[in-house]
């Protein structure tokens, strides 16, 4: 019982944490501190597709469900619960792209954002030698 639960919790963290990934840029236009999460996720993401990582969330589910005697599954999380079933599997491409170009736009927005939150920056008179 336990380890479905653990099941459960990791498959929803890694629900949220690809949620984030897509919508996380947007967020920092409310919240502007939270932009360096977003480059931290989206920099993470970038990695395990270009370098094909498996992410420690699909290990951790992977081990819970064999803990739990389920037969440990040979898919990662993306092509067993996002591939086939949000988008046809031959589109994992164009769906790859389409979120990269959703975080860059999301970014983009976010720069006049952040440069407007930045309070002014004071003008220091300079002062001559002797004078008061």
């Amino acid at each position: 019982m336990g380890y479905r639960m653990l099941v459960t919790l990791v498959l929803t963290l890694h629900f949220g944490f690809l949620a984030y990934l897509v919508v996380g840029g947007f967020l920092a236009w409310r919240w502007p501190r939270t932009v360096w999460l977003h480059l931290a996720a989206a920099a993470w993401g970038v990695t395990v597709v270009a370098a094909r990582l498996v992410c420690p969330l699909t290990y951790a589910e992977h081990w819970a469900r064999r803990q739990a005697g389920e037969t440990g599954v040979r898919q990662g999380f993306i092509d067993r619960y996002i591939e086939g079933v949000v988008y046809p599997e031959r589109y994992a491409v164009l769906a790859q792209a389409l979120v990269a170009v959703l975080v860059l736009v999301s970014w983009v927005g976010l720069f006049p954002r952040l440069r407007a939150a930045r309070p002014p920056q004071r003008r220091r008179r300079l002062r001559w030698r002797g004078s008061r």
